[in-house]
């Protein structure tokens, strides 16, 4: 059973009592399942677990996020995690009008081995610094190393309309139901050429594109549990390994292989 752990409003104060100094770290241990309601900050976040896989979501797109990534996520930009496994999340807030090119929108960026270690320093080291150049040395080499990743998010929006929220809620349950929208009709209480013009409507694409999305989504986070791509594949409805990596690569313009690479194994 899914549980809020923070609310918006508890986020609000958090953010409120820190130091304001230009960059500080926030530390949280979130169970799997938990969710932390959809909310902004005044500051700009990198958001990093250091342990366990999350999905964040913004504006109808989603990413996956393991230990090899972080999000960056600009300050006043509504957001939502949802840790697929018990995450430690170890978060870098940014005091806005900082002078540094930070993204203005919402991107993955690769966590390196001094990118990792640095996180860790702000967030779980705040108090120990030499002097405050020393603490703008280290701000500075964070920026430094925050690399964009090219991946793209999976867009996944969801319908407004009750009959289709319900197949879609479905369907996040089981991916691998094959079943089309003619299939649903009897169950929805309406006529598959209404379902599909309102799918459509509400979330600017097709059903059968909107389905391919969310396999794509939840194969990605199997990945990211450490399953292998075939197993992750089978289990959310592809017909083969080789379909799922064909349709990961044109949606996220990397390949799985690149996407969860660990950087510690190749610097």
């Amino acid at each position: 059973m899914e549980r809020t752990v923070l609310s918006a409003r508890e986020i609000e104060q958090i953010e409120a009592g820190m130091a304001r100094h230009p960059l500080v770290g926030l530390a949280m241990d979130v169970p799997a399942g938990a969710v932390v309601e959809t909310h902004s900050h005044l500051r700009g976040q990198l958001m990093f677990a250091n342990e366990g896989v999350m999905v964040i979501e913004s504006g109808g797109a989603s990413w996956v996020v393991p230990p090899q990534r972080a999000l960056w996520v600009p300050q006043h930009v509504e957001h939502k995690f949802t840790p697929v496994t018990g995450i430690s999340l170890r978060n870098i807030l940014v005091q806005p009008g900082i002078r540094l090119p930070l993204p203005a929108c919402c991107c993955l960026v690769r966590v390196t081995p001094l990118l990792r270690e640095l996180i860790l320093r702000v967030v779980e080291q705040p108090s120990v610094y030499k002097s405050d150049a020393h603490r703008r040395r280290i701000a500075e080499l964070i920026f430094d190393e925050m690399e964009i990743c090219t991946a793209a998010p999976v867009n996944l929006p969801m319908p407004r309309d009750v009959r289709l929220q319900r197949i879609c809620i479905a369907l996040k349950a089981n991916p691998a139901d094959p079943r089309t929208l003619d299939d649903w009709a009897d169950i929805a209480c309406a006529s598959s050429r209404t379902l599909t013009r309102r799918f459509v409507k509400e979330t600017g694409v097709s059903f059968a594109h909107w389905r391919r999305q969310l396999r794509l989504m939840s194969a990605m986070v199997l990945l990211g549990s450490r399953q292998s791509v075939t197993a992750a594949a089978l289990e959310v409805g592809y017909n083969s390994p080789s379909a799922f990596i064909d349709a990961f690569k044109r949606t996220v313009g990397q390949t799985p292989g690149q996407y969860f690479a660990d950087d510690a194994l190749h610097h």
